[in-house]
């Protein structure tokens, strides 16, 4: 195993906004990835710590005995070999005598031998002087001192030394010409951390597919009630409020499903009583409308002829009559539109689709209700649509009821063929519009704004109708402003099952 370091130029991570979010990656997001990810990266360091820390001790173990026992080696081959006199000659040993001299420092070790005597070589295997770390040939000059070097077959470790000559002068003895430096291959214990290598790497590879394998089963183990909790949540959301989550075990997770349930159970109590009393209400309000429905009959008939007859009667009486006659229409029309809403918010009603000429039909309802004269109606001849013929007029009615009362002329009825929508409907009246605030609020029930807009009130139940028939044809109605109100009616060719 080799280290390497290295370095990285600062601004090209830092100032990366893509790295700053890498744990926004949609892989990440999951929870089971993140904690697969998390017991992998948690296995994988902790392999690798230990496979260094003991890579480093064996590494140690196995080179420095190597190291001190040729270190050793050299010195004792020195001492007793070197001979004092062969020393101080001027023109130094004979090369049969360094020959030996090198042939002992090779024993037991398969070694190369260099040696120089006043810079010249006198001795050389297979390393030069070139070999010779600078380093190294410094120490040389002053003790006895080794270095690990890298050559092309591997690894090395270079003793070097000056041959001291022994004097009574200096412990350490004087300095002499020659020098000695012995090369031995770290070959066999490179060969060994080689091996170790190895084991680390197959040992940590199969650290990691293990953390990875153990990592899926703790996240699915772990993952499992939350995919439970989020099941029922969905369930719940859907409606089924019976649903309920299994209480296993004594854990944080049990009381989640404890404090789960507790909480369904009164989300559950709560919107069946809503719903009881949103049941009462439209029952209540069905069955007032219906009770109504008789005597208001009669009401408007008695009305009607005191209209009739008020000609005939006094100022104030007259002006009775009148106002009596118009609020019991009115009341007439209110009671109708409930009992429109009650059918409608009980699902009953359905639809009876026909092939209906577009243009005839609204020009049939704007007679029916006495409008020709007050309304422009733009409808190709040859348009037609399969649309229920009641509530059709019902829709159109409602909205050009609410443009003459609420609106100002000229009020048109616009009928076309849309690209998105088989039939498209625009009634567009040309007074001070919808506030903006209302927009969408237009459609709720009850919903007025007489104040800004002017005009006899209604019952505030016209749109909430006409919204409420185009949906059940599988349409929609949208408001808007533009010089006036605006509302475009869109329903498809084929009608929506009303279920």
């Amino acid at each position: 195993m080799r280290l390497w370091t290295g370095g990285v130029r600062g601004g090209a991570v830092r100032g990366s906004g893509t790295g700053r979010r890498w744990w926004r990656a949609p892989v990440l997001r999951s929870l089971r990835s993140r904690l697969i990810i998390t017991f992998t990266l948690v296995a994988l360091t902790s392999t690798v710590l230990v496979s260094v820390f003991t890579y480093a001790l064996v590494r140690n173990q196995l080179l420095e005995p190597a190291q001190d026992a040729a270190l050793n080696h050299v010195r004792e081959v020195l001492a007793y070999q070197a001979s004092p006199e062969l020393l101080r000659t001027p023109d130094g040993p004979p090369d049969d005598t360094l020959e030996d001299l090198a042939q002992e420092l090779r024993a037991g070790s398969n070694g190369s031998v260099l040696m120089t005597f006043e810079d010249e070589v006198r001795v050389m295997d297979r390393f030069g002087p070139a070999d010779v770390p600078p380093e190294l040939a410094a120490l040389a000059e002053t003790d006895i001192g080794f270095q690990r070097v890298q050559q092309p077959d591997g690894p090395w470790v270079v003793i070097g030394t000056r041959v001291h000559v022994p004097s009574a002068a200096s412990q350490t003895g004087m300095p002499s010409p020659l020098r000695v430096y012995v090369f031995i291959s770290l070959n066999e214990q490179q060969q060994e951390l080689d091996r170790l290598e190895q084991t680390f790497t197959r040992t940590g590879a199969a650290a990691v597919g293990c953390a990875l394998v153990i990592g899926a089963v703790l996240a699915a183990s772990v993952l499992k009630p939350v995919r439970r909790f989020r099941d029922a949540a969905r369930r719940l959301g859907l409606g089924h409020l019976d649903t309920r989550v299994e209480v296993r075990g004594g854990d944080e997770l049990a009381d989640l499903a404890h404090t789960f349930n507790e909480s369904a159970v009164a989300l559950q109590r709560a919107v069946e009583e809503l719903r009881r009393m949103e049941a009462n209400a439209r029952r209540f309000a069905a069955d007032v409308s219906h009770e109504l429905r008789t005597p208001l009959t009669a009401m408007t008939a008695v009305s009607d002829v005191l209209e009739e007859e008020s000609e005939r009667l006094p100022p104030d009486t007259q002006t009775a009559a009148r106002l009596v006659a118009s609020e019991t229409r009115r009341l007439h029309r209110l009671v109708e539109d409930l009992l429109e809403i009650s059918r409608l918010d009980a699902g009953v009603s359905a639809l009876s689709p026909d092939d209906v000429a577009v243009g005839e039909a609204l020009r049939e309802c704007l007679r029916a209700r006495g409008w020709t004269d007050r309304v422009d109606i733009d409808a190709p001849a040859e348009l037609r649509a399969r649309v229920d013929p009641r509530r059709f007029d019902v829709i159109v009615a409602n909205l050009v009821g609410n443009a003459l009362r609420h609106g100002a002329p000229p009020v048109t009825v616009t009928a076309r063929a849309a690209e998105d929508a088989d039939l498209e409907i625009t009634v567009r009246d040309h007074g001070p519009g919808i506030p903006s605030g209302m927009l969408t609020d237009v459609f709720e029930r009850f919903v007025k704004a007489d104040s800004s807009r002017g005009g006899a009130g209604g019952s505030g139940l016209g749109l909430a109708i006409a919204l409420a028939n185009a949906s059940l044809h599988g349409g929609g109605i949208e408001a808007r402003n533009d010089g006036g109100a605006v509302f475009t009616v869109r329903l498809p060719a084929g009608p929506a099952d009303p279920s």
